[in-house]
């Protein structure tokens, strides 16, 4: 069943559903609640699916595309409400027997959603399925990650992604809250930041280089156009001023990841 086309009764029902998956603090008996006035209360399986509004996309799209591709899923009983944001949130219910991954099946019709409107939902995230409403919380939280680093790894194409498309780190911390990003990043580089006009941006370029090239000084060098002394002088800055060894691979990723919270 979809918000967009039940009785008043049934709508309230999905739309209190995606309120208690959103609530700060995930409440079983709320949520077993939610599932039975939907008709989802017995299931084998459930996953969660979160889909991104268009910008600037008028009220309701994202629930109209999502239930439009949900209704490519056999055999599922499914309850589609609008949730933070403007974001469809939807929980889907199968069978022990239902024989299909919900995250391939929606992978292969997501593209037709552009024959909907232009970008009627560009972007989904699907959780893993569990087995029992108390974990339903849990998978939210996966699909709005997931969601999250949809949106960052295909910014020009409609796409949906699963915690198994996670497969780099970009893509994972993609899913980090932008503060929690900002502060890391303002954590690690805030030192190169704040080291003059010109140079902090002078110093996170040669960063970036150096850990592109595998840390090899001739190539950082090539790459930045200067000589290999230089690379020298300006990494021992980097790691002076950062606290990090560029020679160990902790301290490397660290500083990789900082770069990629942006």
């Amino acid at each position: 069943m979809s918000v967009d086309h039940l009785l008043p009764a049934c709508a309230a029902a999905a739309g209190e559903l995606a309120a208690a998956l959103a609530a700060p603090v995930v409440d079983t008996a709320r949520l077993r609640s939610a599932l039975a006035a939907c008709g989802l209360g017995e299931a084998a399986a459930y996953t969660v699916v979160v889909a991104a509004p268009a910008p600037g996309g008028g009220p309701g799209e994202a629930v109209a595309a999502l239930a439009g591709a949900l209704d490519h899923l056999p055999g599922a009983a499914r309850a589609v409400a609008e949730g933070p944001g403007g974001e469809a949130t939807a929980v889907v219910a199968r069978g022990a027997d239902a024989g299909y991954d919900v995250r391939a099946r929606l992978g292969e019709v997501w593209p037709l959603l552009r024959a909907r409107g232009p970008e009627a939902a560009p972007y989904a995230g699907v959780s893993c399925p569990v087995d029992a409403p108390e974990r339903l919380g849990a998978a939210f939280a996966q699909a709005r990650h997931a969601l999250a680093a949809a949106r960052a790894a295909s910014p020009a194409e409609p796409r949906v992604a699963g915690l198994g498309d996670l497969d780099g780190l970009g893509m994972l911390l993609a899913g980090v809250p932008a503060g929690v990003r900002d502060a890391y990043r303002a954590t690690v580089l805030g030192p190169l930041l704040g080291a003059g006009r010109g140079s902090g941006a002078m110093l996170l370029e040669t960063l970036g280089a150096f850990l592109a090239h595998d840390c090899s000084w001739s190539r950082t060098a090539e790459a930045l156009r200067v000589h290999v002394n230089t690379v020298h002088y300006r990494v021992g800055r980097i790691e002076r001023l950062t606290g990090r060894d560029l020679s160990r691979l902790d301290h490397r990723a660290d500083l990789y990841a900082a770069l990629l919270c942006r």
